[in-house]
């Protein structure tokens, strides 16, 4: 029986960006050795996207390929107390699918954040 899921995030600065999930969104974490930090995540689910022109690219290996969105329940305010932290995030815009933003991470990558507008598949 499956009993989780491990997401991968690659980045070119590692650390920096373990920080910010360790400082800035407070995420629960175990030390996997030699500081290398394994956080828990809250509730997910998977949805299962079509690969078309304006899907982003995945490597082309046998993997799938994934993009990250966590998740909340009232995007502006969460915004508003991670951009006190000094985190910057982009202009929320409305999609289909929820009120959508990224964050920018130490490393310069970033990661979307929203407030689903659709049903979701777990319960908070």
């Amino acid at each position: 029986m499956i009993t989780g899921a491990h997401v991968l995030l690659y980045t070119p600065d590692p650390d920096a960006d373990r920080g910010f999930f360790r400082d800035v969104l407070e995420f629960q974490s175990v030390d996997a050795g030699r500081g290398w930090l394994i956080f828990a995540l809250p509730p997910s689910e998977v949805a299962v996207h079509p690969l078309d022109a304006t899907a982003p690219a995945p490597e082309r290996t046998a993997m799938l390929g994934a993009s990250l969105y966590l998740m909340c329940d009232d995007v502006a305010e969460t915004v508003k107390s991670l951009q006190a932290k000094g985190v910057e995030c982009s202009a929320l815009t409305t999609e289909r699918w929820g009120i959508v933003t990224t964050l920018r991470l130490p490393s310069g990558s970033t990661l979307g954040l929203y407030q689903p507008t659709h049903p979701v598949a777990h319960s908070t």
